[in-house]
């Protein structure tokens, strides 16, 4: 009896030492992809922010398109969430449902502010580069070639920061989601609601 019940409890603190091995690990992996899309961010900032050329047909600076505008506030924003949610990941700490929802939330809304930042970039690069005969727009990147290819590179840098946020948004729906329940509707006022099955 005494020897079944230390066998049972080996097993017990081997199940929580994998548990917690496993949480160690996916805290670790989590951290690493919080702290990689900070790095890549303050590269395509970097990239933007000296993104300027000056020649015989005039002088073009990132800052005269409002695309790359965005493209330059939305890597800053996206570079200080990744610091601190990296910090926050890293801390060994009890996840709660406000912790979970928080993570969440933030992480879609940046996912979708880079990826907005990224597509509007690429159609303004796309534009420089091909024109549009419709509206009698020019290809610009003949002109300032180096300014579009440094452009290009930032906005490159930009969708791989995209796929960091997809993963992260991954990660964080599914720590919401496989931990805590969802809300239960309750129906207070005696009312039925018919349901249809097609």
């Amino acid at each position: 009896m005494e020897g079944k019940r230390m066998k049972d409890n080996a097993q017990i603190e081997k199940g929580t030492t994998e548990n917690e091995n496993g949480s160690s690990t996916m805290r670790t992996v989590e951290t690493l992809l919080r702290i990689l899309p900070m790095a890549l961010c303050m590269g395509a900032l970097v990239i933007m922010l000296k993104d300027s050329q000056t020649n015989d047909f005039g002088s073009l600076h990132y800052s005269d398109i409002g695309a790359f505008r965005y493209l330059v506030h939305a890597s800053g924003i996206c570079a200080g969430y990744s610091l601190l949610s990296a910090v926050a990941a890293a801390i060994p700490k009890q996840s709660t449902m406000s912790r979970a929802w928080t993570f969440f939330i933030l992480d879609q809304l940046l996912t979708y502010m880079i990826l907005a930042a990224a597509a509007i970039s690429a159609e303004v690069v796309y534009l420089a580069y091909k024109g549009d005969a419709a509206i009698t727009w020019s290809q610009a990147c003949g002109s300032f070639g180096g300014f579009c290819r440094r452009a290009t590179a930032a906005i490159a840098i930009t969708f791989i920061v995209t796929l960091c946020y997809a993963g992260l948004t991954l990660i964080s729906s599914y720590r919401l989601f496989s931990k805590y329940d969802p809300p239960v509707a309750h129906n207070n006022r005696g009312v039925e609601i018919a349901t249809f099955h097609g």
